[in-house]
């Protein structure tokens, strides 16, 4: 992909630098504005500098809107993008960069157009391909235990050395070691951490002690 600005170029290195970082990014689904607000300071408290809010619920950019006005150094992805319309407007509410559970030459032109850092899902060699082709060198592997985990991303790195991947879906508080042992894996998301109805009974202590384990044993893993 081809970046037309120095400052944007600067900016999306930025984000790669923190996701690569991150190591573990909490995939979120919430419709309330003081709540979303309230678990974006959560994480950050325990460690985490993303956050991804996904374009689920009629509320969601306003949920996005709200994060970035009351925690601005925060990262916030915006997921579950799946065309240049909703990539406009999660930009306009206030995202950093998104996520896209697929991949298009849409959403790819999109982003680009935007000058904005994208992650699309990807599931099979060609996808991955497709993505190589427009400059594309992390890709969100969805959903990932469903369509081969671990062994579908060791049998990836073969003929494509140069790529790393978020794999997302089915990844749990026990399972998700196992693919941040992998070279090829840059970070992975899950909700383990940031459960719908934890987040609707405002069990924030229960939150944080969940995220700050995550941080805890992927940095074990990553020293290992």
């Amino acid at each position: 992909m081809l970046w037309r600005c120095s400052s944007v170029v600067t900016m999306n290195m930025n984000i790669v630098e923190t996701v690569n970082n991150c190591r573990v990014l909490p995939v979120v689904v919430c419709d309330d504005e003081e709540r979303s607000v309230t678990l974006a300071k959560v994480l950050q408290r325990a460690g985490m500098p993303v956050i991804e809010l996904t374009l689920r619920t009629e509320n969601a950019l306003a949920c996005i809107k709200a994060i970035k006005e009351a925690v601005p150094e925060l990262l916030i992805a915006a997921g579950t993008v799946t065309n240049a319309s909703a990539l406009s407007r999660a930009v306009n509410a206030g995202a950093d960069f998104v996520v896209s559970p697929g991949i298009s030459t849409e959403i790819i032109r999109a982003a680009s157009a935007r000058d904005l850092f994208l992650i699309p899902g990807v599931a099979t060699a060609s996808e991955i391909m497709l993505g190589m082709a427009s400059g594309l060198t992390l890709f969100k592997l969805f959903p990932a235990e469903a369509i081969g985990g671990t062994a579908l991303v060791k049998s990836l790195a073969g003929p494509f050395p140069g790529i790393r991947f978020c794999p997302t879906g089915g990844l749990n508080a026990v399972n998700y070691q196992d693919y941040l042992a992998l070279d090829n894996v840059a970070c992975v998301g899950g909700s383990w951490m940031v459960k719908a109805d934890m987040i609707e009974n405002g069990q924030w202590e229960e939150i944080e002690r969940l995220a700050r384990a995550a941080i805890r044993t992927q940095k074990h893993v990553r020293a290992n």
